[in-house]
């Protein structure tokens, strides 16, 4: 039996995008398999560990659950649309500089989820950074370290202001 088909056209890391997509596809498979955006991962596949974590229309959803064709009009941003044209998104390069990354398995997720949070609350608290992480998860770390990187953007951002 052939796959049904059907045309999307949506906003991918601030670009126009229009591809032909089955209608069974996931948002994450379209994601790594047509488009070559490998820095989404797949993990669970059952939305449990937040691997595949992008947001769609600013709010972050797990890519291994939504359907392909549910992206058509909508904008998506993935771990590589975070990088700014000075180099790395500051909640990235906090990861980076507090050690937050080891295997790096999880982190494009953790790290979208981290940069959702920030942008939604700029008062957000460590309490509420390790609330808001309770979805993805990390088989390599403590968290400490990835809640120290989301501390040190919060209050870079207070006082030095956004970006």
């Amino acid at each position: 039996m052939k796959s049904v088909e059907t045309e999307i056209r949506f906003r991918l890391n601030g670009r126009e995008t229009s591809l032909k997509v089955p209608v069974t596809m996931k948002v994450l498979a379209m994601l790594r398999d047509l488009l070559g955006l490998t820095g989404t991962k797949y993990a669970c596949g059952e939305g449990e560990c937040g691997a595949c974590t992008i947001k769609v229309d600013g709010k972050t959803v797990n890519s291994c659950l939504m359907y392909a064709v549910d992206c058509d009009e909508r904008d998506v941003v993935t771990i590589e649309g975070l990088r700014t044209p000075q180099g790395l998104h500051p909640v990235q390069q906090a990861f980076v500089d507090h050690g937050a990354v080891q295997c790096g398995f999880c982190m494009p997720g953790m790290i979208m989820q981290a940069e959702s949070l920030i942008d939604g609350n700029p008062d957000l608290t460590r309490a509420e950074a390790q609330r808001g992480l309770e979805g993805n998860l990390c088989r390599c770390t403590g968290y400490t370290k990835v809640l120290d990187a989301v501390e040190t953007v919060v209050e870079k951002n207070r006082c030095c202001g956004r970006g």
